[in-house]
């Protein structure tokens, strides 16, 4: 549909306010002096904020886009941003709020001008180790941009079984929409919390482990090849992606359950 279409379709009341404000949001990009376009109103169409890669950008280019961001929408998430880099960025926002996931070569970081209200749904995310709650972590930022409450535990793997069950406990107790599993290693501990409850499961292998299978491949490997349903995988590391696709079925959900 074209912008007219669009247009002449609401006037008729052919389609509500809603879904002309919906379809006229395709049509919303913001350029930044020819180097970048900005989806500003992804989080309309998609439920998903403006997310900056900032690993191969410089600096000034990722300063550009949270000032454009900004003065569209209320958040933007800096994903990757390298060490060097942190500083400059946590002075050039210092009159925002900000929440700061930081690992070990990089960090991410939710920045906001008004309190993000957490009216959406549940998400809970646990790790098998803690070498995994870097990127669990960054995926709570993005569950917590997307308006959801997390609950989290970390350091609840195989290696020592029975601690996983008090929190998965909790986690059904308290209804969850979805539960995000970062494991490195074997990444075994996906397949069975997957086994366990009747929860939409996102796994994240973790670029933990050594020798055969390491950099996160066995655990990758292993995911992919469970034989427990229900039980969906993203990309090594991505907890970016894992937090998008857990918000989106939490918010789902929660809509479904006002109607």
């Amino acid at each position: 549909m074209g912008v007219h279409e669009i247009l002449e379709s609401l006037k008729a009341g052919k389609i509500s306010v809603s879904n002309a404000k919906k379809l006229l949001s395709l049509y919303s990009i913001e350029e930044v002096e020819g180097f970048a376009k900005i989806d500003i109103n992804r989080r309309i169409r998609r439920g998903i904020p403006e997310i900056i890669f900032a690993e191969t950008k410089e600096t000034e280019e990722i300063k550009k886009i949270i000032k454009k961001t900004l003065e569209k929408s209320n958040s933007v998430i800096v994903s990757r941003l390298k060490k060097k880099d942190y500083p400059k960025i946590l002075t050039f926002a210092k009159r925002l709020k900000v929440k700061i996931k930081t690992g070990k070569n990089s960090s991410t970081l939710l920045l906001y001008k008004k309190p993000i209200r957490s009216h959406g749904g549940k998400v809970g995310i646990i790790t098998a180790g803690t070498s995994d709650i870097g990127v669990a972590e960054e995926a709570r930022l993005v569950c917590e941009a997307m308006n959801c409450q997390c609950i989290t535990s970390y350091d609840v793997g195989v290696a020592g079984i029975q601690r996983v069950f008090p929190i998965l406990k909790e986690m059904i107790q308290e209804d969850v929409d979805c539960i995000i599993v970062a494991a490195g290693m074997e990444g075994a501990l996906a397949t069975l919390v997957s086994t366990l409850v009747d929860i939409p499961i996102i796994g994240i292998p973790i670029s933990v482990g050594y020798g055969y299978g390491e950099k996160g491949i066995a655990a990758l490997a292993s995911m992919l090849q469970s034989c427990s349903l229900g039980l969906s995988v993203v990309n090594i590391d991505n907890g970016i992606a894992a937090g998008g696709i857990a918000a989106n079925i939490a918010n789902r959900a929660i809509r479904k359950n006002k109607k």
